[in-house]
């Protein structure tokens, strides 16, 4: 009996998989999820939503907060247990229904169809007779227009377009290819982001998101050898650089380049991209001192970034030190905003018989390392899915052919391209009676 329950439970579930309006519903709740996940910013700190999705218990219009976005796992749902639910179920959905459905469907459309009474087909079958009465000619006609041609006694059965029939099939093992590939990704990748000073080696470790089975690399050690910037005429930024070497756990150097947005460094299945820059500290000499190194603070002023310290020089005297650009002119303006003098890195200046000297500005360039492993199926699951999306337009068009004692009845249907299949049967029409004669 309890056999018997089983049974019922796995057909039961069996029927629903294979239902095609359950992976429809599937496939909308997937979108869904992914438009959430698009307009709610992933994978953030908790300050950062705590700031951007206050609490507002004044404003009836608030229908999220912070609280319910960490409470629910929005603030990473593409690595939620419920969405990976949803992946798998609409992956084994896809399944039942490509071999219950779509394998079975492909296997009928291939058998020979004869059918004895045409008249009798499908209302929507295109129906015609000729007069003149000659099996191979009909069979040359139907050649002619490309059709694959079966014949039995005084039938034919005649079809083309049976591409279009696999291209449906295809569409599903390329979503199925797409999903283990996203799924290879979600629990074996990992993401890290680092913000490393110029010069400073470093090791990957600050993770904001990682799979279930993904692990970090050891034995590889990473170091900014220095950090540039282009600008464009107008000032505005044109493009940062990075140059990272990557040592082993020996010290030998095993790969090195400069990357910059859209050109990272690929190492072994890891992706380093050039993400951000920052300045963070100043070093100067002042007087007879030692090297000074003082923080510097990023400020936007008229849609303008610059940086600025506040450093004394005596007991009575603080000077402000602006950097508007990397690798440009620094000025150095007194407290009470008057531009004493403009300097440059390693250049000695005078100000109230002190000599200031800058020596570096330190910068910071931001990193995002990443692996993918299931990228390359996801990638192969894509291109099958777009090839095969086209495919899926050829038409699949039958054509049935009984001959009678005074003539011969064509029928015929298609699944698209009505149009296009009625010039078919007038072309096959043509050649017929031109190489027919009584």
């Amino acid at each position: 009996m309890k056999l018997l329950n089983l049974r019922n439970i796995v057909w039961h579930t069996f029927k629903r998989l294979r239902n095609l309006s359950f992976s429809i519903s599937l496939l909308l709740i997937i979108a869904i999820i992914s438009i959430i996940g698009t307009i709610i910013e992933q994978n953030q700190s908790i300050s950062y939503y705590q700031t951007t999705y206050p609490i507002q218990n004044q404003s009836l219009n608030m229908i999220i907060n912070w609280k319910i976005i960490l409470n629910l796992g929005l603030d990473h749902i593409y690595s939620n247990p419920f969405f990976i639910i949803i992946l798998i179920l609409f992956f084994c959905s896809l399944l039942t229904c490509t071999f219950s459905n779509q394998l079975p469907s492909l296997r009928n459309a291939r058998k020979w169809k004869f059918l004895q009474q045409i008249n009798k087909r499908n209302n929507k079958s295109h129906f015609t007779t000729l007069e003149k009465i000659s099996i191979c000619n009909i069979i040359y006609s139907l050649y002619n227009n490309h059709y694959y041609i079966f014949h039995k006694e005084r039938c034919l059965y005649a079809y083309k377009g049976l591409a279009g029939r696999i291209a449906p099939i295809i569409v599903h093992f390329s979503i199925i290819v797409t999903l283990i590939g996203s799924l290879i990704s979600l629990l074996g990748g990992f993401t890290a982001q680092e913000i490393i000073p110029e010069g400073e080696i470093f090791h990957i470790k600050n993770t904001i998101q990682s799979g279930f089975n993904s692990t970090l690399p050891d034995n590889l050690i990473g170091k900014i050898q220095n950090f540039d910037i282009t600008y464009n005429k107008d000032n505005s930024i044109k493009q940062f650089f990075s140059n990272i070497v990557l040592y082993n756990s020996q010290g030998q150097n095993i790969h090195q380049k400069y990357i910059f947005v859209n050109s990272p460094l690929i190492f072994n299945g890891i992706t380093f991209y050039q993400t951000d820059w920052s300045i963070n500290s100043i070093r100067m000499k002042i007087g007879n001192s030692q090297i000074i190194q003082k923080p510097i603070i990023k400020h936007k002023i008229n849609n303008q970034i610059l940086w600025s310290c506040q450093m004394p020089i005596s007991k009575t005297t603080h000077i402000i030190f602006i950097v508007t650009k990397f690798n440009n002119q620094i000025s150095i303006y007194d407290t009470a905003n008057n531009l004493l003098i403009h300097t440059k890195s390693n250049e000695t200046v005078v100000i109230n018989n002190t000599a200031v000297e800058v020596l570096e500005i330190m910068t910071n360039t931001g990193l995002q390392i990443k692996t993918d492993p299931g990228i390359i199926i996801t990638y192969t699951g894509f291109l099958t899915l777009m090839i095969s999306i086209i495919i899926s337009y050829i038409s699949y068009s039958q054509v049935w052919v009984n001959s009678t004692i005074k003539h011969i009845e064509i029928a015929g249907f298609t699944n698209r391209a009505t149009l296009s299949f009625e010039e078919d049967l007038i072309n096959i029409e043509e050649t017929y009676t031109q190489y027919t004669w009584i």
